[in-house]
């Protein structure tokens, strides 16, 4: 008997580990979070991330490959306390797929929690818990539960000031009472060569925007390429900072972004102007910016007729709602997923191939929250809905373009504020718009420049429209059209200032 119950009770054990073997075979990738209370003791409400490298790093992706997305996954809690383990598991958000669609390999995994406080993008927002890198093999069907614990804290990027840049940081009145929170105004300042030596001399500005995704601290890089030469003429070189929790506010008031033209023109300019000895007159006064910042800079121009003396756009974003990037936002029945034959519609394009597509785009900023290309024009030209969030032009499940949301876009289209105003701003604007263009440019902006061009000479403007062939969004401000610009610049200052 003794030794059938030892033979039955290893047999039974036996089936229990073969079973429980088969079971953690069998058990789907899970991740489990938790947070230091050390870091924070409040129970957190917001979205939480899980991002996936392929790349060995000890840091934080900076932003998402628009090219080449590597996953990511998302849930939005309420409540989740510290210490308490949160799973993202196959229900979660994901992106390109789904957590179960994950292709087996080693990746870097970091988790980051979001507290929303106003900045673009969750992986470099001040304040922001994150986990340690952790480097293993993941396999979607059998990865049992992978631990992480936000134990990190993101810290706010340093602007290392030096004799010839400096930071420029205050508060904006307008901005912060319009978001019921304090707002800081920044721009980076490269000071000429003669700044120091010449204590009493005043000097000329180039107010340079961004393009999507950057910031003052351009002004830190641009320092080392001698950017206050301008053909010759010394001026003030100074980097503004369109970034916003929206992603790029365009320098442009908006119901939901706030008076961020108006911030710049009456709080940001007058104390750089004031600080750093500018001539502090329109003549003296330049525009420039490429891509999000070309549309910027044609906008504030245009906006702000009397207060610079021109722009230098390149490469701008639609400057004509006719041409969304291909896509007719006023005519009926439009989708920005596919055409009219069902096609779907490409936004970025290489070597002349699709690179890339509005609906897995769209999806992408969907997980992101917040702080996306797409989103962001929304925030800047949409009214604010009644969910207190931008009005939405596209379903983000079918494409379909809200009209009446495009109808309102007017007020923002550049070749319609022009065609309206132009009777009052043709002599405001006289030899001040100058806007270049590559004819196959990677996010398909050649369209809307063709038909600004199109526009302006119809009005009989003398504005100078070009579109390259053969360049695209990269490629077209190359080493001779910068060259070219410098001089156009310089020619303009010295008309209105021989001496």
């Amino acid at each position: 008997m003794h030794a059938r119950l030892q033979v039955a009770v290893a047999w039974l054990i036996g089936c229990l580990a073969w079973s429980t073997l088969l079971g953690a075979e069998a058990r789907p990738l899970e991740f489990h979070l938790r947070f230091d209370k050390s870091l924070s003791d409040q129970p957190f409400s917001g979205r939480v991330y899980v991002l996936l490298t392929k790349q060995e790093t000890k840091e934080l992706p900076s932003g998402f490959n628009w090219f080449k997305p590597e996953p990511i996954f998302a849930r939005d809690v309420k409540e989740w306390q510290p210490g308490e383990a949160l799973v993202i598991a196959g229900e979660a958000l994901g992106f390109p797929h789904k957590l179960g669609g994950l292709p087996k390999d080693t990746y870097s995994v970091h988790a980051v929690m979001d507290f929303d406080r106003g900045e673009r993008h969750f992986t470099t927002a001040a304040g922001n818990l994150h986990s340690a890198p952790l480097r293993r093999e993941l396999d979607a069907k059998n990865g049992g539960p992978v631990e992480l614990t936000l134990d990190r804290v993101h810290r706010p990027r340093k602007f290392a000031e030096s004799e010839t840049v400096k930071l420029v940081d205050v508060e904006s009145k307008l901005l912060s009472e319009f978001h019921r929170r304090p707002v800081r105004l920044r721009a980076g300042v490269v000071l000429p060569k003669s700044y120091a030596a010449q204590p009493t001399k005043r000097y000329p500005v180039l107010y340079v925007v961004p393009s999507f995704s950057g910031s003052h601290f351009g002004a830190v890089t641009a320092a080392a390429q001698n950017p206050t030469d301008v053909a010759g003429v010394e001026m003030l070189y100074v980097v503004l900072d369109p970034s916003c929790r929206h992603g790029h506010h365009v320098f442009a008031d908006s119901e939901n972004n706030g008076p961020c033209g108006q911030a710049l023109i009456a709080e940001l300019i007058p104390h750089i102007e004031q600080e750093f000895r500018a001539l502090g007159v329109p003549t003296a006064r330049f525009l420039t910016g490429h891509s999000s910042g070309g549309w910027s800079s044609l906008w504030l121009q245009t906006t702000y007729a009397d207060f610079f003396g021109g722009v230098w756009s390149t490469a701008p974003d639609p400057v004509d709602f006719r041409d969304f990037q291909r896509i007719n936002l006023y005519r009926p029945k439009e989708n920005m997923f596919a055409d009219g034959d069902g096609q779907l519609r490409p936004i970025a394009r290489r070597q002349g191939k699709v690179a890339l597509h509005y609906q897995p785009f769209s999806d992408m900023e969907v997980i992101m929250g917040h702080g996306g290309q797409l989103a962001a024009f929304e925030a800047a030209f949409s009214a604010r809905g009644p969910d207190g969030q931008p009005r939405r032009l596209w379903d983000r499940a079918s494409g379909k373009i809200d009209l009446e949301v495009a109808k309102s876009w007017e007020k923002f289209d550049v070749r319609l504020v022009l065609e309206r105003n132009w009777k009052t701003l043709e002599p405001r604007l006289a030899g001040k718009l100058h806007v270049y263009m590559g004819a196959e440019d990677t996010f398909y902006l050649e369209g809307a420049t063709a038909l600004l061009k199109e526009a302006l000479a119809k009005l009989g403007s003398d504005a100078v429209v070009e579109l390259f062939p053969g360049k695209d969004h990269g490629s077209v401000l190359d080493q001779a059209l910068r060259e070219r610009i410098r001089k156009e610049m310089a020619a303009a200052f010295r008309k209105k200032h021989p001496a």
